[in-house]
């Protein structure tokens, strides 16, 4: 099992996978031992439940992160709050994968 779980979610779970390779290929050069993968915004409950480290929000969906602040509060390590936040927009256009996963480790690590 990975260290860690890092999860990106967008409308459709499509736009991501593609920035989830570039992130895994990062985490692989950088020695980061984490599971990350994309959902679409409808399937995040699930794997809120079945606990994940981080959430990332794909801008298309930063609309919506009053709703997933609600979602995560308390359901995180220690009875905190799941680390989310919306990923950079010309990051995720370049498909930026070691600065979005070091987006990522920085909400993990505090």
């Amino acid at each position: 099992m990975a260290e860690q779980t890092i999860m990106l979610n967008c409308s459709a779970g499509m736009s991501t996978s593609l920035l989830v390779t570039k992130m895994q290929q990062a985490g692989q050069a950088d020695g980061i031992d984490a599971e990350i993968f994309a959902c679409p915004a409808s399937e995040a409950d699930q794997h809120i439940e079945k606990g994940v480290d981080c959430i990332l929000l794909g801008p298309q969906v930063s609309y919506m992160r009053g709703e997933f602040e609600k979602k995560v509060a308390g359901k995180g390590k220690d009875g905190k709050d799941i680390p989310l936040d919306v990923i950079d927009m010309q990051a995720y256009g370049m498909m930026d994968g070691e600065t979005v996963l070091k987006q990522a480790e920085s909400l993990i690590n505090g």
